[in-house]
């Protein structure tokens, strides 16, 4: 055992990833993670002070991922209309990717995410936050007629869950599916659409 390692939150929740793949959530425990870093499990748990921080850690981590280039996306420049749906389509595509491509470490998040119920709602606010902020922007340039931006941004977020909640899952994998989001899409943006000056 090397207790020597500098041991930081990030290679913990890296170490912790991997164990995950290896083992599955139910056999995965923090002696293995503490074992995969050489180290003993006391060191981990300096960090995580229990099982269910280290867990609730890992999902954060997992959900910050898909959070980071929507919030570029959100915050960027260029036209209102334009950067709502380039967003909507990035949550989309980060969602199937991670189901479709990895079905097993996606349920394994999945799983983690449920127990980890204080980082999903920061996570689910922070997305709402970001379609609030592209919403405004919108108005700012006469793009969007929307009273109530936050109301609006919920509105757009559950109008689209279809195609970003976990419960949906097994159906974006559906050859259908790409057609169904340009149709939501397609009506979404025609509601928020500011009437044209004539």
């Amino acid at each position: 055992m090397n207790e020597n390692v500098v041991l930081t939150p990030e290679r913990i929740l890296e170490a912790t990833e991997d164990v995950l793949r290896r083992f599955g959530l139910a056999k995965a425990t923090v002696v293995d993670v503490a074992r995969a870093l050489d180290v003993s499990h006391g060191s981990v748990y300096r960090h995580f002070p229990s099982k269910a921080s280290l867990r609730e850690a890992v999902a954060k981590r997992w959900l910050d991922r898909v959070d980071v280039p929507l919030r570029e996306i959100a915050e960027g420049s260029g036209p209102a209309t334009a950067r709502l749906e380039r967003w909507l389509r990035a949550l989309f595509a980060a969602k199937y990717k991670r189901v479709c491509e990895d079905p097993e470490m996606f349920a394994t998040y999945l799983t983690l995410a449920r127990d980890a119920c204080a980082a999903v709602k920061a996570h689910k606010d922070g997305l709402v936050d970001q379609i609030a902020h592209i919403l405004s922007d919108g108005v700012k340039e006469g793009a969007f007629d929307v009273g109530d931006v936050k109301a609006t941004a919920r509105a757009v977020f559950d109008a689209t869950i279809r195609f970003h909640h976990p419960a949906h899952s097994e159906e974006w994998c559906d050859p259908a599916t790409p057609a169904r989001i340009d149709a939501v899409l397609t009506l979404l943006f025609k509601g928020l659409e500011a009437p044209r000056k004539r």
